[in-house]
């Protein structure tokens, strides 16, 4: 049973909910509806001697009373607010935690809030953009295949490599062929990109090439230098792709 006179005479004390809850055995949820429920009955440390913790208990939580319920969150907001830049489940936690508190009422814990929201996308089979915000990551590389330009004094074909920007969120594109992949031409076309679309995401997420990441390991990543000075100058970070394992032990094999 939980030490209901502790909880009260710790409190009395100035000791934290956090570590009455510690101290007692108990959640921290606990302390703080004890605590709401003695300040509407009007009690306080210090009890009558004569008061047992089970006496004090039924002037608490009156039989007849319905004991308290956990809130179900409005996983509907949760949803629509998870789709804008910056939200976290992490803070609509913290946000619903405060509206139960203002509520006097029992919020899950971040676990179960986290379970229950995806049980919601499971069962309604809800669609969201997974670490993918509007205005949050550019995806750059060089693409697979060469374009192709003409000689017009010689008709020559010329092959050209091309480079790939994309908003991870909306999957709008900014596509320009170079004529070469080395380091100018790489920084270039990010430059040409950030033009193209009007501003920078707060995350650059190259391919794992030569000109923008010199090493990434499972321990140590190394960005090219002068990629690194770029990503300063426009305020970003650089998160390169992760690398495929399977792709690794081919390359190990291969050595």
């Amino acid at each position: 049973m939980t030490n209901y006179r502790e909880i009260l005479r710790l409190y009395s004390l100035g000791i934290t909910k956090k570590d009455i809850a510690a101290s007692c055995g108990c959640s921290r949820n606990t302390v703080t509806n004890v605590l709401q429920r003695a300040a509407a009955c009007q009690l306080s440390w210090p009890l009558p001697d004569e008061m047992t913790n089970k006496e004090l208990a039924v002037k608490l939580f009156p039989p007849g009373e319905a004991k308290s319920t956990y809130r179900m969150p409005d996983y509907e907001y949760v949803h629509r607010e998870m789709a804008k830049s910056g939200v976290t489940l992490g803070l609509l936690w913290v946000e619903y935690c405060d509206q139960c508190r203002e509520a006097g009422e029992v919020p899950y814990k971040s676990t179960q809030f986290n379970k229950y929201y995806s049980e919601f996308v499971r069962s309604t089979k809800a669609t969201m953009h997974i670490n993918r915000k509007p205005g949050e990551i550019m995806e750059v590389d060089w693409a697979g295949q060469y374009a192709h330009m003409i000689n017009t004094d010689t008709g020559e074909l010329i092959n050209v490599p091309v480079f790939v920007a994309v908003l991870a969120y909306s999957g709008y594109a900014y596509v320009a062929a170079f004529p070469s992949q080395n380091q100018e031409c790489w920084i270039t076309a990010h430059v040409n990109a950030y033009n193209y679309f009007g501003g920078v995401t707060r995350i650059l997420t190259p391919d794992n090439l030569k000109t923008g990441i010199t090493k990434h390991s499972r321990s140590e990543i190394t960005i090219n230098k002068t990629y690194q000075e770029l990503a300063e100058h426009y305020g970003t970070a650089v998160i390169p792709a992760r690398i495929n394992p399977h792709v690794i032990r081919l390359r190990l094999r291969a050595q």
